[in-house]
């Protein structure tokens, strides 16, 4: 523990979600997620500035920082491994940008998964060569400062999105989601589900057998027709 206030490296929670329950994440839409969740959490706020879309899957190593520090970024960076997002608490606040190109590559080099950050980019045309998934409020030519403070594997803030250490992030072109990691599970059982029902309407439409009637029996109900 820090004897300056401000800074602190709490103890990792142990990973609670498995490589299997990941693999099953990467092929499910933001979209329907949200839906398996009664659509009440995730933000749309942050944008992607990979150009290279992927989906965004991993689970949640976190950042609490002053906005425009990035030194517990760096030691994120230095302490991340494969599967990791790393999730920045940056008071979605500018004026100077938390990563670039150099951090960008020290994450890619360590396997991680992937970034978000309630806060500004630097070097934004190289990072939209690359694949990593980076999710980010806007750029800042402006450099970061290195001095705290900041914490580690605390629950974290994103756009009013609570995230917290261990928890599975999602990402894709509609926006971010974190989804407990207790409960990570029993909702992708829900989101098959959705999906299975999904697949069902589309194959009406195409076979011209779509059944509209819900339509009418609403507008009715509310004595419109």
């Amino acid at each position: 523990m820090s004897k300056i206030p401000g800074f602190h490296i709490h103890a990792r929670p142990e990973a609670a979600l498995g490589d299997a329950l990941l693999q099953r994440y990467r092929g499910f839409p933001v979209a329907n997620v949200s839906d398996a969740m009664s659509r009440t959490t995730g933000t749309s706020a942050l944008r992607p500035f990979h150009r290279r879309q992927g989906p965004l899957v991993g689970r949640a190593l976190t950042v609490r920082t002053r906005p425009g520090d990035n030194l517990m970024v760096h030691q994120a960076i230095d302490i991340c491994g494969p599967g990791d997002v790393i999730v920045v608490d940056a008071g979605g606040a500018g004026p100077n940008a938390i990563i670039g190109e150099i951090m960008l590559a020290l994450m890619m080099a360590r396997g991680a998964a992937g970034i978000v950050i309630d806060g500004l980019i630097r070097d934004s045309d190289t990072i939209g060569q690359h694949g990593l998934p980076v999710y980010a409020r806007g750029v800042s030519h402006r450099g970061p400062y290195k001095d705290g403070p900041g914490e580690l594997h605390v629950p974290v803030s994103i756009d009013g999105m609570v995230v917290r250490p261990g928890d599975l992030v999602l990402g894709d072109g509609d926006g971010l989601l974190a989804v407990p990691a207790a409960e990570a599970a029993a909702i992708a059982d829900r989101v098959e589900a959705i999906q299975r029902d999904e697949a069902d309407v589309l194959a009406a439409i195409a076979a011209g057998r779509a059944d509209r009637s819900w339509v009418a029996r609403t507008l009715a109900a509310k004595g419109v027709l």
